[in-house]
């Protein structure tokens, strides 16, 4: 782990020889060895220049940036109880690591001295887009406080570094040891049979043959709420869901919450800040939790009014068949379905054998191909190394045959991987000292069926691969020179935009026509039902937004509550704020707060979550520009200008100014209301 990547297409990581036991000492060589970098960088008797100084920080640290690399894979795909070790002893150093690198003093006046000056020494666009983004991350990081404040501050993160892994692995736990065992073929009723098999193939998997397995995790959950008749197991089902990290035993996550929250709203005051929440935006696109709270609370109203449509039609159909129930939470997805049976003549049952994984995943490398121009190769077994046998890897190639990076596809859920679907890039593109290629992946967690068979997958685990795959697209599409503004090192509340939008190409005929095809018959998915598909479009909206946004909201408003001595209960203050803002008691939040680890296993989208309706916003707006251009989504003008301001400018840009290159103007709210089917508004999302 400690030497430079080998192999093909510029180095590969070694995935085929590190083990645990090797990351902590890669790790802490990484760190000794960046230390000591910077400080020469820090100490360079020359006068600060953008060269000797930022230049040099970006080639600075690659050791750390390869083994880091490896234990990310370790810690989200291979997660065990060695690896777990590791985590809570290394993330605390970790913490301590990046404060000495933004608290040394001398590295900071350099950086100062360079940024004071950067608009007169000739600098180009993206070095002084550079320049101000490593000021101004040594600047929120505390490089400016005094010594107590700094070491005060090198505590906290310390401290939280500690609590985030603590969250996630209570999470991993309850996620990997939590399960609903069935004994029985009546248990399964209602259960398609792609289901059925999926379930069978867990239970196997964990010495449980001849029986099913309901995992506790996404993938699992959703497909029984939705098809089973059996209401009291559905109840159970949901129950373990939404209570993952809040059963009052030892992996409880409350407690851990509540000093988080403490912890970060302290570390705000300290670096000149209201809140967590104002400092988290300082440096989006959103710039204040107040113009993210007004975008929320324009499609709360409208979707809460949805909610109650839809939960009025399904406690009509629940009457008209005797059922003698009022929805609750766990029949939401089942009388839904019914609903759009019912009045769409759609039964999502009819659209899964047509939507196999690795059909689909083809068709998504083709839209690339056709707006892009990339083309995906798979590579032999064997030609680079893999951490698991599920993972499969293909070369990427540009127009021309150049090669652009690999592309690492790991689909499949197992014990010891967190749940969701995620992107990683596991180097960026970059050229300033020669051209380096980028190498990403995409991880999912759709379930297994039997060896042999295709594994079919739900409508909405086919938009979350295209989702995935449109941030794989962000990062191969790179086309800058320094690694810090590459790829999707962007604004969190932008890094969604190109994920969400390569969405909309899933139900674009072309795609369905050639990719959405019977897994036994290889015929097409038919006109009819993809014209169903269409017109079921906005169906159940209410819910998906509500769902969503219920957690957005709570993600903020904790944390503009939160303040560094007043402890929150936030089983109390979910359960007291969601009443407040007038939650439908049918649903509940998509991440209740235990379980919420986009907030509380890291930094990184807390007090942010409200990212994915900020870019939705840009994203309904962006797909417009496509469907109102001359050739529709294929429109290859559109596409370019697609490119050059978004995909491939990475950082380089403000992204608002990136955006507005892009469209000619700022996006609008009211193609986002009008994507979700809710009434429409003239207000500018952007303003």
């Amino acid at each position: 782990m400690l030497r430079p990547w080998s192999g093909p297409f510029g180095g590969v990581p070694p995935f085929d020889l590190a083990t645990p036991v090797q990351l902590a000492p890669a790790l802490e060589a990484g760190m000794a060895e960046n230390l000591a970098e910077l400080e020469a960088i820090a100490q360079n008797p020359a006068a600060a220049t953008f060269a000797n100084t930022i230049a040099a920080m970006e080639r600075s640290g690659r050791l750390l940036d390869r083994a880091y690399t490896v234990y990310g894979i370790f810690s989200s795909s291979l997660n065990d109880s060695a690896v777990q070790q590791v985590e809570r002893d290394i993330e605390p150093k970790l913490a301590a690591f990046r404060d000495r690198i933004t608290q040394n003093e001398k590295l900071f006046s350099r950086i100062a001295a360079i940024y004071a000056a950067r608009e007169s020494t000739g600098l180009s666009a993206e070095e002084q887009r550079l320049t101000w983004l490593t000021y101004t991350n040594f600047v929120r990081a505390g490089a400016q406080l005094d010594a107590p404040a700094k070491q005060r501050l090198a505590a906290i993160n310390q401290r939280l570094a500690a609590l985030f892994t603590q969250f996630s692995q209570n999470l991993l736990a309850d996620e990997s040891e939590r399960y609903l065992l069935l004994d029985s073929e009546a248990d399964l009723a209602g259960l398609p049979e792609a289901v059925r098999a999926g379930a069978a193939s867990d239970a196997q998997a964990r010495g449980f043959a001849g029986k099913w397995l309901i995992v506790n995790s996404r993938s699992s959950v959703e497909p029984f709420l939705t098809y089973s008749t059996q209401r009291a197991l559905r109840e159970k089902v949901w129950r373990t869901f939404v209570n993952r990290g809040d059963n009052g035993d030892a992996r409880d996550n409350n407690r851990g919450i509540g000093e988080i929250l403490q912890l970060r709203a302290e570390r705000a005051k300290l670096l000149g800040h209201a809140t967590h929440a104002h400092w988290r935006l300082e440096n989006s696109m959103a710039r204040t939790p107040e113009r993210a709270m007004t975008l929320m609370e324009a499609v709360w109203t409208p979707a809460v009014a949805r909610v109650r449509e839809e939960v009025r039609d399904m406690q009509g159909v629940a009457d008209r068949e005797g059922a003698g129930v009022t929805i609750e939470p766990w029949d939401y997805r089942h009388y839904a379905e019914k609903v759009r049976k019912d009045r769409y003549d759609l039964d999502t049952n009819e659209i899964k054998p047509y939507l196999q994984l690795e059909k689909l995943r083809e068709g998504m490398f083709d839209a690339a191909g056709k707006l892009f121009g990339l083309q995906f190769t798979a590579l032999a077994a064997g030609r680079v190394p893999v951490y698991h046998p599920d993972v499969r890897v293909w070369e990427v190639t540009g127009r021309g045959g150049r090669h652009v990076g690999l592309f690492y596809f790991d689909p499949y859920a197992r014990v010891g991987k967190q749940s969701g679907a995620w992107m990683n890039a596991y180097r960026n593109q970059e050229r300033f000292d020669g051209e380096v290629t980028t190498i990403v992946s995409n991880n999912s967690n759709f379930v297994k069926g039997k060896p042999g068979e295709p594994v079919l997958i739900s409508w909405d685990d086919a938009v979350t691969l295209f989702h995935e795959f449109g941030h794989a697209l962000h990062g191969l599409s790179s086309n800058v020179s320094y690694p810090s503004v590459s790829g999707t090192n962007v604004a969190r509340d932008y890094v969604e935009f190109p994920s969400q939008l390569l969405e909309h190409w899933l139900p674009v005929p072309e795609v369905l026509n050639r990719y959405a095809v019977h897994y036994q018959t290889g015929q097409p998915i038919p006109a009819e039902l993809v014209a169903k598909v269409e017109r079921a479009r906005n169906f159940n909206q209410g819910f998906a937004t509500v769902e969503y946004l219920s957690a957005a909201l709570i993600d903020m408003k904790l944390h503009l509550a939160a303040t560094p001595t007043a402890p929150i209960d936030a089983d109390a203050f979910e359960k007291q704020t969601l009443e407040q803002m007038g939650m439908p008691r049918e649903i509940v939040m998509r991440h209740r707060t235990p379980q919420f680890g986009h907030i509380f296993s890291g930094d990184g989208y807390s007090a942010g979550y409200y990212s994915y309706l900020w870019a939705d916003t840009l994203t309904a707006d962006a797909w417009e520009a496509f469907t109102e251009a001359a050739n529709g989504p294929w429109d290859l003008e559109v596409a370019s200008r697609l490119m050059d301001n978004v995909f491939s400018a990475g950082n380089t840009r403000d992204p608002a100014d990136a955006y507005r290159a892009f469209r000619g103007r700022d996006p609008a709210i009211d193609a986002l209301m009008r994507k979700r089917g809710f009434p429409t508004t003239e207000k500018a999302a952007s303003r």
